[in-house]
């Protein structure tokens, strides 16, 4: 390592203690005081679920947009995305469509429609947006994504001619869609789902099965979801020529497969798709050394969380990467590129305390991160 490093923070936030941008001051007051003339660059993170939209304006700017939209049950509602530079928007399906716009008591999958996601589709759309990216994640429904693809102009009819409103219990309704009222616009734009599950449309592993009862579907309703989304399937097929259930069209509730069929969405990570917007690969050209991190790891950290996504990126571009965490499981396997990875916890305490210090934690953990690099140089000198 050069005597004055370049260091790469590319962290998630700790949820409900510390931002990106909390953790890159720690680590680079750390690494300043270990390392003097250093340089180092911080983008913040995300993997395409709560907080996406956030991180991707702080780390490439651009203008939040706050637009009228119709919540998962058609109340009224004002919900946020994100224009960046060069045309691109980011929408998170769950700012109109999730699961927290609903009280427990209201969440029912045969009501609700992401409607209002396609509204903000249509609005990013008309605000000269290009390229859309839509987070699926966080959803509070299981329509099978009509509710966009009325949003988008498109006319679901019943076999009696009939318009549907796109509603989870129209999924056993739909015999026919008319296309003919969609907008231009869809066909002038690019998009991309970020989505980091595979599950199809229909059967056990399917959407309706695996994701509808945390939406407060019974097992009976289940079923019923189940059979209407192989009725929209067939629907699907007829429309547009190519089978739709695939490995991740069942994501948010089936709105993957709608992204697919009436945007032409290219499916990829979440985190994937973060670091190739914030140009990520660039940021690490030159670099010594990358710092990641999010608030617990544990099985999932390998497969597909920020932690995986950038040290996948960093082993690419021959950079090595450890991972700063707020808390790690027995089960926490290494990811792929993943150096070391260092818990901010150094004594068995309660959550609640371990929360309350969450900055003077991570301080630490940074601070123990960079005097045990330094030695590493210092030993490395001798040899």
């Amino acid at each position: 390592m050069r005597s004055a490093p370049r260091f790469v923070f590319a962290s998630d936030s700790l949820k409900g203690t510390l931002s990106s941008a909390d953790a890159a001051r720690l680590l680079g007051a750390a690494a300043e005081r270990h390392f003097p003339g250093c340089s180092w660059a911080a983008v913040p993170m995300a993997d395409g679920g709560e907080g996406t939209v956030d991180a991707l304006l702080a780390a490439c700017g651009g203008e939040r947009v706050l637009a009228a939209a119709s919540d998962p049950l058609g109340r009224p509602v004002e919900a946020a995305y994100a224009l960046l530079p060069g045309g691109r928007a980011v929408i998170e399906m769950a700012a109109a469509s999730g699961l927290p716009l609903l009280a427990p008591d209201e969440r029912d999958p045969l009501a609700t429609s992401t409607y209002g996601t396609g509204q903000l589709v249509m609005d990013a759309l008309a605000r000269g947006a290009r390229d859309v990216t839509v987070a699926l994640g966080g959803s509070a429904t299981n329509d099978g994504g009509m509710g966009l693809a009325r949003a988008l102009g498109a006319r679901l009819l019943d076999a009696d001619g009939r318009e549907l409103a796109g509603c989870g219990a129209d999924l056993e309704r739909v015999a026919r869609v008319d296309l003919s009222g969609v907008s231009p616009l869809v066909a002038g734009a690019s998009f991309t789902m970020m989505c980091d599950v595979d599950n199809p449309l229909v059967g056990p592993e399917g959407a309706s099965f695996v994701f509808g009862p945390q939406k407060g579907a019974s097992p009976e309703v289940v079923r019923r979801l189940d059979d209407g989304m192989g009725n929209w399937a067939c629907v699907l097929r007829e429309t547009f020529g190519r089978d739709f259930d695939v490995p991740g069209a069942g994501a948010a509730g089936g709105l993957g497969a709608a992204c697919l069929a009436f945007l032409g969405a290219e499916s990829v990570s979440g985190v994937r798709r973060v670091l190739d917007l914030v140009g990520f690969d660039e940021l690490l050209a030159g670099a010594d050394l990358c710092v990641t991190g999010e608030g617990h790891a544990d099985a999932q950290t390998a497969r597909g969380k920020v932690v995986s996504g950038v040290a996948a990126a960093c082993e690419r571009a021959g950079v090595p990467c450890v991972a700063v965490v707020g808390g790690m499981s027995a089960d926490a396997g290494a990811a792929p590129g993943l150096c070391a990875m260092v818990p901010t916890a150094i004594d068995a305490m309660p959550l609640d305390e371990a929360l309350a210090r969450a900055e003077e934690l991570y301080a630490l953990a940074a601070e123990r991160l960079f005097s045990l690099i330094a030695l590493g140089c210092e030993l490395g000198k001798r040899q």
